[in-house]
C-alpha cells in the first residue's frame, strides 16, 4: 500500500485524504491544530460561483465543475461517515439598492454569462436584483465532521497538533517536530501556511474575514441574499450567517468590534429583521490568498503535489480539488 503524507487537515486536505483512501492509499494528515479548525471552520458555506467569480474563466470552470460534483460528494460522504451533511440547493439573489448599483450588477452578469455563470433579472422585496439559480449552501461544520468520520472509517490517520515543518527531499516524506515520516508522495494543503514548506512555491498570505451568527426563526430566508461583499444565508435550524470582510492583518485573529458592527449594519439593510437582533456569535478566519489563484498539481518531476490558495472558495472547490488529486495519484 502506497503512503501519502498530507500537510493540512482543512477541508482540502481531509477531502483529498478521504478520496485517496477510497483508492487504496494509506494517508496520514498532519495539522498544527485540531482538524478543520482554520479557514474551513470559519467559512459560511456558500457554494456560489455567482457571488464569488466575475471574470476568471479558468476559476469559473473549476467552480462550476465542483458545484456539479457536490450532490455526489455529499451522498458518498454521508454513506462513508454515517452522518448527515446539511446541503441546500436554494439559489441566490443579488440585489441593487440604486441605479448605479443596478448598472454594475448588470455589467457583472454580462461578464459572468461569458464565462458560463448564468443569472436572470428579478425583483427581491422592493429591489431590482438578479437570481443565480445554481448557487447552493452547505454547512461547513457538518461537512468537516463528516470528513473526519469518513477518514477514520477509511483508515486515514489524522495527527493533530503536529504540523509539517518541511517536505523531505523531493517528496520522500515530511518532517514534523516529532520526527520524520516517510511517504511515497506528499500533498501540501496547509492553507495560508503552505508556501513555506517547499522551495519555490507561489507565496500564499492570509486575508482575515469576520462573520456573524443570528439565532432566528427558520424560513426567513429561502435563498442566499447578497449585495456586493455583504451576504446572508440561513441554516435549516434557523441560524442566519452574515458576512463578510476582507482584512490585511497578517496572522492576527483578533476580533474587531468595528468590523463586526459594520457587517451587522450592512446585513440589516438586506434583512431589516436583523437591525434589532443581537448576534449570538461572531468569529473570523484566515483565508489563504495568492496572486495566481489556487496552486494545484504536481511540482515538476518531484513527488510533491500542492492544493492551496483557494482564498474564499475552499468549501466550494473541495470536491473538484480532491477528485483531481485522486485521479492524478491513481490507485494506491
Amino acid at each position: 500500500m502506497k503512503r501519502v503524507a498530507i500537510a493540512g487537515a482543512g477541508i482540502i486536505g481531509l477531502a483529498s485524504a478521504w478520496k485517496l483512501a477510497r483508492r487504496g492509499w494509506r494517508a496520514t494528515v498532519f495539522d498544527s491544530r485540531e482538524a478543520a479548525r482554520e479557514a474551513s471552520w470559519a467559512a459560511a458555506g456558500m457554494l456560489a460561483p455567482g457571488g464569488e467569480i466575475d471574470s476568471n474563466a479558468a476559476l469559473a470552470r473549476m467552480a462550476i465543475r465542483s458545484l456539479g460534483l457536490y450532490p455526489e460528494f455529499v451522498r458518498d460522504l454521508e454513506e462513508d461517515s454515517g452522518l448527515t451533511v446539511e446541503y441546500q440547493s436554494c439559489g441566490a439573489v443579488e440585489v441593487a439598492f440604486d441605479e448605479p448599483g443596478l448598472a454594475a450588477l448588470t455589467a457583472k452578469a454580462a461578464r459572468q454569462s461569458a464565462i458560463g455563470i448564468a443569472s436572470e433579472p428579478c425583483r427581491y422585496c422592493n429591489w431590482e436584483a438578479r437570481r443565480y439559480p445554481a448557487d447552493c449552501i452547505v454547512d461547513p461544520l457538518s461537512v468537516n465532521e463528516a470528513l473526519v468520520a469518513a477518514c477514520n472509517q477509511r483508515g486515514v490517520e489524522i495527527r493533530e497538533h503536529e504540523p509539517v515543518t518541511e517536505v523531505v527531499g523531493n517528496g520522500s516524506g515530511v518532517r514534523t517536530l516529532q520526527g520524520e515520516y516517510v511517504a511515497d508522495r506528499v500533498l501540501i494543503a496547509a492553507g495560508a501556511w503552505s508556501s513555506t514548506l517547499f522551495p519555490g512555491l507561489p507565496p500564499v498570505y492570509p486575508v482575515r474575514g469576520h462573520l456573524l451568527y443570528f439565532d432566528m426563526e427558520p424560513g426567513l430566508l429561502t435563498t442566499i441574499v447578497r449585495n456586493r461583499h455583504t451576504y446572508l444565508l440561513q441554516r435549516e435550524s434557523g441560524g442566519i450567517v452574515a458576512g463578510s470582510s476582507m482584512e490585511d492583518t497578517g496572522y492576527d485573529r483578533t476580533l474587531d468590534t468595528a468590523v463586526i458592527e459594520d457587517i451587522h449594519r450592512r446585513a440589516a439593510k438586506l434583512l431589516p429583521a436583523l437591525a434589532d437582533a443581537k448576534p449570538m456569535d461572531y468569529w473570523n478566519g484566515l483565508r489563504p490568498a495568492t496572486d495566481v489563484g489556487p496552486v494545484l498539481g504536481r511540482l515538476g518531476a518531484t513527488n510533491v503535489w500542492t492544493a492551496y490558495g483557494h482564498f474564499r472558495n475552499g468549501i466550494l472547490l473541495a470536491p473538484d480539488t480532491a477528485q483531481g488529486i485522486a485521479e492524478e495519484f491513481g490507485e494506491g
